[in-house]
């Protein structure tokens, strides 16, 4: 049985690799290792992973696609020793971050057992696009206020029909007078 999708409905075009992205994140749930996302300038993030006991080469980042992985797989060094007790287990571990357009990874440091990445957010361009408005039976290639043939559009009983605006709407002309019909 699938589970509803709210990116089904008519109103969500093309919407449907959100859907993928919102899978990726909910099987992403674990909370190992803990970490903090903080806005550390206007268009600057910074991703911070508590990973101590771990090496920079037990660490592993890529970038898949929009996804952010980070990857920990510690050495098993216990060969030879004997724990009494053993709380502070050699786990691996594999966090996911999904990245919005545009997102840039600048780099990533280890800190003290903090692994730190650094994300750019660029300013996204304004772009503004003027849509033209065109009269007509939906045919954006005809012009307003002629018949095919280039005489004056005829109405059904043959006279001549035009179009003239009152108060910025555009009403019919029939043989010189404005109709409200």
């Amino acid at each position: 049985m699938s589970r509803p999708s709210v990116f089904g409905s008519p109103l969500f075009l093309g919407f449907d690799h959100l859907e993928q992205m919102l899978d990726r994140v909910a099987k992403n749930a674990d909370g190992y290792p803990p970490y903090n996302i903080e806005q550390t300038a206007e268009n600057r993030l910074r991703i911070t992973l508590a990973v101590a006991g771990f090496a920079m080469d037990d660490l592993q980042i890529t970038q898949e696609d929009n996804q952010l992985v980070i990857r920990g797989r510690q050495r098993d060094d216990s060969e030879g020793r004997i724990f009494l007790h053993r709380g502070i287990a050699a786990r691996q571990f594999q966090r996911a971050f999904v990245l919005a357009e545009g997102i840039e990874v600048e780099g990533a440091w280890l800190d003290n057992g903090l692994l730190h990445v650094d994300l750019q957010r660029p300013q996204p361009e304004v772009r503004v696009r003027t849509i033209q408005i065109h009269g007509g039976q939906g045919n954006p290639g005809a012009s307003q206020g002629s018949a095919p043939n280039g005489s004056p559009p005829r109405g059904v009983d043959g006279r001549s029909v035009g179009a003239r605006t009152v108060n910025g709407a555009a009403m019919p002309v029939v043989e010189g007078r404005a109709s409200r019909g």
